[in-house]
């Protein structure tokens, strides 16, 4: 479980498209108040569907090899192939140029800046997570046995490690207010130029590692 949760963790926290609206939101008037309002129902979120998996389980992963447990791995395993061919799909899009010759379309909360406000933000922090990643992280905790000390703090660590660039972000931005904002649209800048890189290293490397669990999983 320890593995699996700390790859998916790190590829939720690096991934471009939030990690992107969390600056814009960093820079609009009331940026540091919008940030904590978005991490808040990002953190949440992660946490009530842990909680709901692990009351539901009773923090016990069904019998190996029964239908509940084919059906978890056939879900892994079906995450883990929607994410190579998103993968492939997003290289192929680039490498024909059809993703530098369509822009994309700048939603309207970003074009209105200045009259985001921390509902919005909260609302973003649910809406921008990686649900592909995320759902992932739900299908392992479902396998976890759930019962020691040492369990739980996986889990709040995956709950952390997830929320981590957010977290840095939010503490910068509140603490070297002027530095930040500096630092942090280079950042985003960088991370506009090499979005599509990003998004394929992360859900190919993820959607492989979940099927390479999965198959083993499903045929030991």
């Amino acid at each position: 479980m320890v593995a699996d949760l700390l790859l998916i963790g790190l590829a939720i926290t690096l991934g471009p498209v939030h990690n992107t609206a969390f600056i814009l939101l960093l820079s609009s008037q009331r940026g540091v108040r919008n940030g904590l309002a978005f991490i808040l129902a990002w953190l949440a979120m992660l946490v009530l569907l842990i909680a709901a998996v692990v009351l539901l389980t009773g923090g016990h992963p069904p019998k190996h090899q029964s239908a509940s447990s084919t059906a978890a791995l056939a879900f892994k395993l079906a995450l883990g192939t929607g994410m190579v061919l998103f993968a492939e799909h997003r290289r192929r899009r680039r490498r024909s140029g059809t993703a530098d010759a369509r822009k994309r379309k700048t939603p309207k909360w970003q074009t209105r800046l200045d009259r985001v406000t921390p509902a919005t933000s909260a609302a973003l922090g649910v809406l921008l997570q990686p649900w592909g990643a995320v759902a992932a992280g739900v299908a392992t905790v479902v396998q976890a046995h759930v019962s020691s000390a040492a369990s739980y703090a996986a889990l709040v660590g995956y709950c952390l490690l997830a929320t981590s660039s957010l977290l840095v972000m939010e503490m910068y931005a509140t603490w070297r207010p002027a530095e930040a904002k500096a630092r942090l649209t280079g950042v985003r800048m960088w991370i506009d130029r090499h979005q599509e890189q990003a998004l394929v290293t992360l859900a190919l490397a993820l959607g492989l590692w979940l099927m390479g669990r999965s198959i083993y999983q499903l045929v030991t």
